[in-house]
C-alpha cells in the first residue's frame, strides 16, 4: 500500500501476538464454532491475518515431511501380514487387519514414542486439480459417506464428506493401507469442514496405486497411539482414474 503523503510503499502491519495463536488454533482446528465463525469474519476483511494463517499452514504441513520413518517390532510385523494374507477383501477385512495392529501395539505403547499423525491442514483458496485417484467410503448403515481424490502431480488431496459426523467427544480418523504395508498410516483426522484440500508428503502420494482408504472412529484430536483404536466405520479400494 502506498503512503500518499511519502510516496513510499507501507508495508502490512503484522497481526497481534494473541492473534498469532489465534491463527494456529484455527489452522489446527481447535477453535469453538463461534469462535471460528468470528475468525473467518476478520480472515475476510484483514490481509495480514490472512497471512499468518498461510504461515501456519506451511509450518504444520512441513512437519510431516520431518518426521522419520519407524519399523514395528519384526513380531508385530509377521502377526500383521499372517492376519492380511488371511483377511477378505473389503471393510471386513481391512477391520481384521486394524484389530490385529491394535494387539500388537497394546503391549507395546508404554515403551515406544509414536509418530504423530498428520494434521490435515485445509487450503484457504481452491486451487486446479486434476485427480488421478479416487475413492468412495461409505459406512455398512449408510450414515457416514466420504469421497476423496488424488492429484498426484501437486500432492494434492481432496476431502468431501457428503453425509455424517463425529459422535459427541469423538473424531473421524482417515487411514491409509499401502499395498504390502507393515501397518495402517493416519492421514489425519477429518476436519469440521465438508470439503477441503490438504497437501500430503510426496512419500505417502506414491503409496496411493493399490492402496485401501478407511476411516475409524477414534478419541477427540485423534488415536492417542498413532494406530488405529476405534470401530472401522467404512473403506475402500483407490481407484486409478
Amino acid at each position: 500500500m502506498s503512503d500518499p503523503m511519502s510516496g513510499t510503499d507501507t508495508p502490512q502491519a503484522e497481526p497481534p501476538f494473541d492473534d498469532e495463536f489465534l491463527a494456529a488454533e484455527y489452522v489446527l482446528h481447535l477453535l469453538d464454532a463461534e469462535a471460528r465463525r468470528s475468525f473467518e469474519a476478520r480472515l475476510a476483511a484483514e490481509p495480514a491475518l490472512r497471512e499468518e494463517v498461510h504461515r501456519w499452514e506451511a509450518h504444520f504441513a512441513s512437519l510431516a515431511e520431518e518426521v522419520p520413518e519407524t519399523a514395528p517390532p519384526a513380531r508385530v510385523k509377521a502377526a500383521l501380514m499372517a492376519q492380511i494374507d488371511a483377511a477378505p477383501e473389503g471393510p471386513e477385512g481391512v477391520r481384521r487387519i486394524f484389530s490385529a495392529w491394535r494387539m500388537g501395539l497394546g503391549a507395546l505403547a508404554a515403551a515406544l514414542v509414536l509418530v504423530a499423525a498428520l494434521v490435515l491442514v485445509p487450503i484457504l483458496t481452491r486451487p486446479d486439480f486434476s485427480p488421478a485417484y479416487h475413492v468412495d467410503l461409505a459406512s455398512a448403515d449408510g450414515d457416514l459417506f466420504v469421497a476423496a481424490g488424488l492429484d498426484a502431480e501437486q500432492n494434492l488431496l481432496l476431502i468431501r464428506r457428503d453425509q455424517g459426523a463425529p459422535r459427541p467427544g469423538r473424531a473421524l480418523e482417515l487411514w491409509l493401507i499401502a499395498d504390502g504395508a507393515e501397518a495402517p498410516v493416519s492421514l489425519g483426522v477429518l476436519p469440521d469442514e465438508n470439503e477441503i484440500f490438504v497437501t500430503l508428503p510426496a512419500e505417502l502420494v506414491q503409496q496411493f496405486a493399490g492402496a485401501t482408504l478407511a476411516i475409524s472412529d477414534e478419541p477427540e484430536g485423534g488415536s492417542p497411539t498413532g494406530a488405529p483404536t476405534g470401530e472401522v466405520l467404512a473403506a475402500a479400494a483407490v481407484e486409478t482414474l
